[in-house]
């Protein structure tokens, strides 16, 4: 852009210089006329207002362009300069440079947590809003993480420095939103090469104008003032504006809504994803077991059934035994001693209680010391199909009754799915859990499509089987999904999750919510968007400026623009791109009224079958049983809610389903007893009164269907 504006008003200021010694030469010779003729080739106020206009546009962009960095500037802001660092029983403020790894620090209420570190002492509440966009306070107490940056509300905190410098949270979040806006995007590339030859063929066609209107018979100042507005009206400087700025504030809408692009090509590619691969443990579901269901049995309370289970478990290490005293906590049951207590792997538990043998495990276990009742087993069945892990529990020969345990989804999972699947993206989940419960957990979660029994190297297998059919993203959180992350078009890391998948990923959610990955696949492509409209009105603006500043409308118009008027028009056109990308700061990233909206279609899906990888075809896909095949199936996507009054317990949920599905126009139900709902699919047309009949007919009452 320089180079045009420089020849442009320096052309103007070395005619008019010469036109000017040309005047004073035909005053000495006394041509009058000659004088005349030469007062109307003065161009010198043309190249003051081209050089004032241009430095007005300037500033005007330069704020602009101040705004796109906003988002990293107040993250800048947040970095505290002072620690309070306890050394040699004396508390000492340093600056937050000196801190080191090990460190002790103390945090008083009101005050912002300096270094990332570990509670030693204390309990507060943290407001982690700056680094995560979640406006909840969090509460901390010994054991627990903390980030530099944070809020500590309440109480008093004393923490052991784990990361300082350039390793905390808050440094590397800078540094990722820095290193995104730095590099280049796959389509700022064409706008470089564009650029690249935009400069010589402006020059080129100012040239040719000059030329073509000497040759018509016009004078050298009017063909030159023709050039010149050719050389001030174009604007390669639109061209190089229309990506990165719309990228740094994509970026930085990203940041302050935790969603982390590392470069520029994820911002960009992230939008174009066709296939999302979600990992079950701790991406959907919460990834700790807990108590869902407390069954007791004929002749036992469900508080006996709870003391017995408790007082058996207390001492056990296993996972499920843990989300069982989380559960006896939580309801204020009483733990009593227990003596010799002993684990049977893979069975189960039992210990001496006042006398009595108590004895905890599974079905198969359980049925092998004594006689579990049919219903009792029928109801077990019904929560393990609904992917919960049923535990018995018995005192000396009696049952006591059935705890199911089971690894809770996320309440925002369903959602997140719903949002991806209305923005015509395919949801895919890779878990190594046996095929019932992830199917269960998949019917929970709406997913597309079930893989379940993979091995970590399988799941990156299963992602380039995926890539044969488009671009997909891998979403996960734990060590055994950074093979799958790295193998994706893209990966996305949960931010709670391991450091090994962070790295690993090209885009993080540092709120750890499946929602943000609808957000981010909606911010990609609104940056997209905006991109697209940036070059569009950039080429579209010298597509009209250089033909009307050329004068090749002056024959059959009269249209005639002055080379002031056509560096004005040059500074706006940057004025008004970098104006169109602040836009993307008005963005709702989770609104998702305006996502395309899912219609009925033919939907076609492949599935690879490989048996030696354990893959397992999924929920909504149809296969024969021919092995390694490919099978197109088409379904009318169809669906109806019910609302359901009476659903106590997981039980209840099976028998819903299990009816719904026996009608033949009934492809799946997803029952949910706690929401009181049966989101049922259909693959034709059924009335309302015969879903109404058969849910009823089972003593639950159906409120609605809609």
């Amino acid at each position: 852009m320089d180079t045009l504006v420089a020849l442009g008003s320096g052309a103007a200021f070395v005619y008019s210089t010469y036109a000017l010694f040309a005047m004073i030469d035909a005053m000495g010779r006394g041509d009058m006329a000659g004088v005349m003729d030469y007062m109307h080739e003065f161009y010198f106020e043309s190249a003051a207002m081209i050089l004032t206009l241009i430095t007005v546009g300037k500033m005007l962009e330069a704020r602009s362009k101040g705004k796109t960095t906003d988002a990293l500037k107040s993250l800048m802001k947040l970095a505290p300069k002072t620690a309070s660092i306890l050394r040699d029983g004396e508390e000492t403020e340093v600056s937050i440079d000196q801190v080191i790894k090990g460190d002790i620090f103390v945090v008083r209420p009101g005050e912002n947590i300096p270094v990332d570190g570990v509670v030693i002492e204390g309990h507060s509440a943290v407001n982690e809003s700056a680094l995560t966009g979640e406006s909840i306070p969090v509460d901390k107490e010994t054991g627990d993480a903390v980030s530099a940056a944070t809020l500590n509300q309440s109480g008093f905190l004393k923490c052991q420095a784990t990361r300082v410098g350039e390793d905390t949270t808050l440094s590397q979040i800078i540094q990722m939103v820095s290193d995104a806006a730095a590099t280049k995007a796959p389509i700022a590339k064409v706008a470089d090469k564009v650029s690249g030859v935009f400069v010589p063929a402006v020059i080129t066609i100012a040239v040719i104008t000059m030329i073509v209107w000497l040759l018509v018979g016009e004078t050298v100042g009017y063909a030159l003032a023709r050039g010149i507005s050719v050389l001030v009206i174009s604007c390669p400087c639109a061209l190089g504006l229309a990506t990165p700025v719309a990228i740094m504030v994509g970026n930085g809408m990203g940041a302050k809504n935790g969603i982390m692009f590392k470069t520029a090509v994820s911002l960009e590619e992230t939008g174009k994803i066709e296939i999302v691969a979600l990992d079950k443990t701790g991406t959907i579901t919460n990834g700790e077991p807990k108590v869902t269901d407390v069954l007791a049995a004929d002749g036992c309370s469900d508080e006996e059934l709870m003391r017995c289970a408790a007082a058996l478990e207390q001492k056990s290490e296993h996972p499920l035994a843990r989300a069982i005293m989380e559960y006896a906590t939580e309801h204020s049951v009483q733990v009593v001693e227990v003596k010799d207590f002993a684990a049977l792997p893979g069975n189960g538990v039992t210990a001496v209680l006042d006398g009595h043998t108590l004895t905890g495990g599974s079905g198969k276990f359980m049925n092998s010391r004594l006689t579990i009742p049919a219903m009792m087993m029928k109801k077990a069945e019904g929560f393990a199909e609904s992917g919960k892990t049923p535990l018995f529990f018995a005192m000396d020969d009696r049952l006591l009754g059935i705890i199911a345990v089971a690894d809770v989804i996320k309440e925002e999972s369903p959602e997140a799915v719903r949002q991806l699947k209305n923005m015509g993206i395919r949801v895919v989940m890779l878990t190594g859990d046996n095929e019932r419960t992830a199917k269960a957990i998949g019917r929970q979660a709406g997913v597309d499509e079930v893989i379940a029994g993979v091995l970590p190297d399988g799941k990156e297998s299963v992602i380039r089987t995926l890539q044969e059919q488009g671009k997909v993203a891998m979403v996960g959180d734990g060590i055994n999904d950074a093979p799958a992350l790295t193998r994706a078009d893209m990966g996305i890391a949960i931010g709670a999750g391991t450091d090994i998948a962070i790295d690993a990923a090209d885009v993080v959610l540092m709120k750890s919510k499946l929602s943000d990955v609808p957000a981010a696949i909606r911010l990609s492509r609104a940056t997209l968007k905006n991109i697209h409209e940036n070059l569009f009105w950039a080429f579209f603006y010298n597509v009209i400026g250089i033909p009307l500043a050329a004068g090749v409308w002056i024959p059959i118009f009269g249209w005639e623009l002055s080379p002031m008027f056509g560096a004005a028009a040059m500074s706006l056109s940057s004025f008004c791109v970098v104006t169109n990308a602040l836009r993307l700061n008005l963005l709702q990233v989770h609104d998702a009224s305006k996502d395309k909206p899912l219609r009925r279609k033919k939907v076609k899906a492949k599935v690879a079958v490989d048996p030696a990888e354990n893959i397992v075809p999924g929920v909504n896909d149809e296969r024969e049983n021919d092995n390694n095949s490919e099978k197109e199936t088409e379904a009318m996507v169809m669906e109806k809610t019910m609302k359901i009054e009476g659903m106590m317990c997981g039980h209840c949920e099976a028998r819903v389903k299990k009816v719904l599905e026996k009608l033949p126009e009934v492809d799946e139900a997803i029952v949910s007893f706690e929401a009181g709902t049966a989101i049922v699919k259909l693959n034709a047309e059924i009335e309302n009164e015969v879903l109404t009949a058969v849910v009823e007919d089972q003593d639950y009452t159906v409120l609605s269907v809609e």
